[in-house]
């Protein structure tokens, strides 16, 4: 008895059983459980739920059914695993945070963005989606291939046909053995435009497509819950090598509260965020005091969207504890981007990493592959059809004939081959003409037959050349993708932000002419040039801004979208951006709050805005207060502005800056009062000093009156005076003698009751345009060469016709030169639109 259980025991080396079944498993798990198929971008559980759903006739248009009633059938079929996987899967394809565009309409609990699991699918129902219809497709037109399901009783397609880029748009995420993957999702309008830019280049050129044609196409992922991308270097890494790291952060905006209180309120978090873990984070974050300055926090999203309100202190700076946020939390967030997934090689799949154009050269091979196996058997279904109406025709030639052979036939086989032999027909003609119903012999059905078969024909052209031309074949692909991009295809709901650190995104901003206002509480834009045309003297103007009650726009100036843009405050520091990291915004919206841009200190505020292209020597920055105060300082001396901003100068009190001008220490210096006073004196008499002096007297001033402008004598031949009632003049600057700085001045505008007092004054030239602001945000844009050239102690001619009420609240000068419209727009023809600020580009036209 013992020799026979010996018998049986066979001796196996450990290590290579160990070893051999490990790799069955490994691969069991690679290439039929965790990654997705490069053709239609499922896994196998997501593919066997989507055709189980097809099977259950579980379509869109009609009702849902219970999950319970999926899952059962997938598991039985197709998908001998737990319950709970399928489920799982039925789940995350019907969430609209986790898929960008839902392959299941789910009806019921379906869990939410803060991590709550979905309800049991007893008690949930779902159907296919209608975009998961064009997965399904064709599919019983033999358009992929089947194989035996795990009992061999059943039949499952290998791949689906996917007549759109499933595995970019809805992306995925996957954890193999050895290996994973984490493709994001994509804009179907884009990844769909890829595809047809690649179609395009075989078609007209015959030509690959480079990577740079795509990157133009395809800006980036494009994540359901939105959110911020922080520049382009991870994403053109990701592309290219098929890995990359692409930070993403939340859409935030700092509310200030009448009070004088901060707060933060989020509106969109990166992908996969779990909300109600972050704000968890956060409330941990303070209770430790790890973050200092927050006082209260608050969920209040909705079925309208996501709120997380943070309120702060009143002493708190609102960018400081965001950034802190930042750093610590979700808030922003890493994206690593691993684009793996299974590639057919030699009739087996295999993981391999694929870049931008490989993935979508490989979901266009499939197209091909798809289209032509379904033209195949469109064209076997016509010519099988057009060959049984050839056999109908031809006995309804010979009715009579057909009806004597039949009727004198002992049985339908002895009838089926006397007509046969008789006509020279098929056995599927002969069988064809001995179904006919005696309808068939009236004269309308006889012409029906015949529409139809040369409607059979025509069709049967137009397969046959689908299949003898490629290029035929890619226009019907590109003809059927676009409908789908048309039907389906949304806009972008992650926007691609500006990372401080990517040099790569700044060479990618078009250097062109913008405009940038900003109001007097602190809301600022940017915005194209043409937005803005030129009106006569006394017109009504343009809406320009939607402004709030009590706001009106304060500073208005034309640059160029790579130039720095230099923000002095009330207590004397400056800041600095690039013109382009300013958001855009319409003609008439209100424009962002600059403390969403800027690290502000409580209680600041912007004062003076220039626009500086380089830091050279020999060039300074002149600045003027309003109690009458001038300072000249190196330009170089404020190249490095840190992102809390850099003292500028030192200010007494009851001071505030008003104007900064970049100069080169050769000009005269023009300072108007809002009395109409003005004073005109050599830059060179104001000694150089360091950044945080205090500066030197540049005018003595009656009580009661400040500085509303500075001007430089080079910005133009005539100085524009313009009053709060929108009366203005002209008067030639050479009226203005040169006199030693700190005087009283001489007068330069007659005030009256009709005009009020000044509101500012520039430097212009003939061919200058200036737009002046009110203070209800009305526009005007105005040729100077319309406005009288008068004395020293006018009033001026009315430029803006005002309602009660309202008054001009600023200017700025515009100029284009005729020469350079047309022009290439480099930074240099750039500068030619600006404004009186952009002082150290625009003097040396102005002093020929």
């Amino acid at each position: 008895m013992e020799d026979n259980i010996f018998d049986k025991i066979h001796e196996v080396d450990l290590q290579k059983t160990m070893e051999k079944s490990y790799i069955d498993y490994a691969m069991s798990v690679i290439a039929s459980r965790a990654l997705p198929d490069v053709r239609d971008g499922l896994k196998p559980v997501q593919r066997r739920v989507l055709y189980s759903m097809i099977e259950l006739n579980n379509g869109p248009d009609k009702p849902h059914r219970k999950c319970a009633r999926i899952v059962g059938d997938t598991m039985g079929k197709y998908h001998p695993h737990g319950d709970s996987s399928i489920y799982g899967a039925l789940v995350n394809m019907a969430q609209d945070w986790s898929t960008r565009y839902p392959l299941v309409d789910g009806h019921g609990n379906f869990g939410s963005v803060d991590g709550d699991g979905a309800a049991a699918m007893r008690y949930t129902e779902a159907r296919l989606s209608k975009i998961s219809m064009e997965m399904l497709a064709d599919i019983n037109k033999d358009t992929v291939d089947f194989q035996p399901n795990f009992d061999e009783t059943e039949r499952e397609p290998v791949v689906l046909p996917s007549r759109y880029p499933n595995l970019l748009v809805n992306g995925t995420s996957g954890i193999a053995v050895g290996m994973a993957t984490n493709i994001p999702p994509h804009n179907l309008r884009e990844v769909i435009s890829a595809v047809v830019k690649i179609i395009d280049n075989i078609i007209e050129e015959d030509r690959d497509t480079t990577i740079e044609e795509l990157l133009e196409i395809v800006k980036g992922p494009d994540f359901p819950t939105g959110a911020t991308i922080l520049g382009t270097r991870g994403i053109e890494e990701a592309y290219r090598t098929g890995r990359g790291k692409i930070r993403v952060r939340a859409v935030t905006n700092i509310e200030t509260l009448p009070n004088g209180k901060s707060r933060i309120i989020v509106t969109e978090l990166p992908y996969l965020v779990n909300k109600a873990r972050l704000i968890e984070k956060i409330a941990e974050l303070v209770r430790d005091k790890k973050i200092d300055g927050i006082t209260d926090l608050n969920d209040h999203s909705s079925r309208e969207g996501m709120r997380i309100c943070i309120d702060l202190r009143k002493d708190a700076n609102a960018n400081v504890v965001l950034n802190q946020l930042y750093k610590h939390t979700q808030l922003q967030d890493t994206f690593g981007v691993i684009m793996l997934c299974l590639v057919a090689v030699n009739g087996s799949l295999q993981p391999k990493v694929l870049t931008l154009p490989e993935m979508l050269k490989y979901y266009l091979a499939h197209q091909e592959d798809v289209v032509t196996r379904r033209t195949k058997y469109d064209l076997n279904k016509a010519q099988e059809r057009a060959h049984i109406l050839e056999g109908l025709l031809k006995a309804l030639d010979n009715i009579d004939e057909v009806i004597r052979i039949i009727r004198g036939s002992r049985s339908v086989q002895v009838a089926k081959q006397e007509l046969m032999d008789r006509f020279e027909l098929t056995d599927v003609q002969a069988q064809a003409i001995v179904d006919m119903r005696l309808r068939a012999l009236t004269g309308l059905e006889r012409e029906k037959l015949e529409a139809e078969y040369a409607e059979l024909m025509e069709k049967i052209r137009k397969l046959k050349a689908i299949l003898a031309d490629r290029n035929t074949l890619l226009r019907v692909i590109r003809e059927e993708i676009l409908t789908i991009s048309e039907k389906y295809g949304d806009d972008r709901r992650t926007a691609i932000g500006f990372d401080a650190f990517d040099i790569s995104m700044e060479d990618m901003i078009p250097r062109e002419n913008t405009v940038i206002t900003m109001t007097k509480l602190g809301y600022i834009k940017r915005m194209t040039v043409d937005n803005f045309r030129s009106q006569n003297r006394g017109g009504r103007g343009i809406k320009g801004m939607q402004t709030l009650d009590d706001d009106y726009i304060e500073e208005l100036m034309m640059t160029t979208t790579h130039h720095y843009v230099m923000f002095f405050t009330n207590t004397g520091r400056v800041y600095r951006l690039k013109a382009y990291e300013i958001p855009e915004a319409g003609r008439t919206a209100r424009g962002t709050a600059i403390i969403n841009l800027l690290q502000l200190m409580p209680g600041e505020r912007i004062t003076a805005v220039i626009p500086i292209s380089k830091f050279e020597e020999g060039q300074y920055l002149m600045m003027a207060t309003r109690k009458g105060l001038v300072k000249k300082t190196p330009i170089q001396d404020y190249a490095n502005v840190r992102k809390i901003g850099l003292a500028a100068i030192s200010l007494r009190d009851d001071d505030e800056l008003i104007e900064v001008k970049a100069t080169d220490d050769k000009k005269d210096i023009i300072l108007v009062t809002k009395y109409g006073q003005c004073i005109r004196f050599k830059e060179s008499d104001v000694r150089s000093t360091g950044r945080v002096s205090m500066g030197v007297r540049g005018i003595n001033l009656l009580d009661g009156d400040e500085v509303v402008a500075m001007q430089l004598n080079t910005q133009g031949y005539y100085l524009l005076v313009v009053s709060e009632n929108g009366m203005g003049k002209r008067t030639s600057i050479s009226e203005f003698t040169c006199q030693n700085r700190g005087g009283k001045g001489v007068k330069c505008y007659k005030i009256t009751e009709k005009t009020g007092n000044v509101i500012g004054a520039k430097a212009v030239n003939e061919e200058n345009e200036i737009m002046m602001i009110t203070t209800e945000g009305i526009i005007i844009r105005l040729q100077c060469s319309d406005i009288s050239i008068l004395g020293r102690i006018t009033s001026g001619v009315k430029l803006i016709n005002l309602s009660d009420g309202v008054t001009v609240a600023s200017f700025a000068k515009v100029r284009e030169k005729e020469e350079d419209k047309n022009s290439e727009k480099t930074e240099e023809s750039s500068e030619n639109v600006s404004t009186e600020e952009n002082s150290n580009e625009n003097t040396d036209s102005t002093e020929e």
